[in-house]
């Protein structure tokens, strides 16, 4: 009997929304403007000549071309961090930009991990994600790809999304890299902590280490994570499926936009 493919979406849309706090702009064109406008490029490109000339109303239904011009950053949405994102030296070299990253790495077996029981602004740390791991009777290989969830997608479009979520701390990011892991993702606006979280334990202390830990941690060992996730609950069992997550290819970029999907 031929077992049924399940494929779970885990992006959000990109749109101009509340939920994304840097600009996304889209500017649509319909059908029929979209056909005035291609007569219009075509006449300025010299495409038409005495001999070969139509207008808008040449095309069937005057419906042709709709199209969207979209001005966003490459870290809306539900992307993919490169190393370069989190400096310009990983591992001694070069960082590597999203347009280098290995295709290999961007689909494989998905690990999922339960850390809803972290509150607002709570480190998730190594020990939690030994735990996470002990609770599923899972030891990590090389490339998997560890899906974190925390559920915080759910307050997605709130002030909660952005300044609560719990965030990954350098200790827990480097337990999963350690067993060669190469991306991963979370259900979070970001994957440290937030921002004023991070502001706030600088400014007591004058600590540096404050500061994005768990990115910083991209310049000593080589790996990727996704931000934004939604639906990992969705997701009906902790290992046995797979997770693709390959990123718009971009030049020198440092992220990129994904279409993460897991595959049952």
């Amino acid at each position: 009997m031929k077992m049924q493919r399940q494929i779970i979406d885990l992006s959000i849309s990109l749109e101009e929304t509340k939920n994304e706090p840097q600009k996304v702009a889209i500017k649509r064109i319909d059908h029929k403007n979209g056909t005035n406008v291609l007569v219009k490029e075509l006449e300025e490109l010299g495409f038409f000549n005495d001999k070969i000339r139509f207008e808008a109303k040449d095309i069937p239904d005057n419906e042709f071309l709709a199209n969207e011009m979209v001005e966003l950053t490459t870290h809306c949405g539900t992307h993919l961090d490169a190393p370069y994102h989190f400096g310009s030296i990983c591992e001694g070299k070069k960082a590597r930009t999203i347009d280098n990253i290995p295709l290999d790495w961007c689909y494989n077996d998905g690990v999922l991990l339960d850390l809803t029981y972290k509150g607002a602004c709570e480190l998730i740390t190594d020990l939690d994600i030994e735990r996470a791991l002990d609770n599923i009777q899972y030891t990590l290989k090389p490339y998997d790809i560890v899906l974190i969830k925390t559920g915080y997608d759910r307050f997605l479009g709130t002030n909660k999304y952005f300044a609560e979520h719990p965030g990954m701390s350098e200790e827990a990011t480097s337990y999963i890299c350690k067993f060669g892991v190469k991306i991963i993702g979370i259900d979070t606006f970001g994957f440290d902590l937030p921002f004023k979280t991070m502001v706030n334990e600088f400014s007591q202390t004058k600590e540096k280490k404050h500061f994005w830990p768990a990115h910083l941690y991209g310049r000593k060992k080589e790996y990727c994570h996704i931000e934004r996730l939604v639906n990992l609950d969705s997701i009906p069992q902790p290992v046995g499926f797979k997770v693709a997550c390959f990123p718009i290819k971009i030049a020198n970029a440092g992220a990129s936009w994904t279409r993460v999907v897991a595959i049952i």
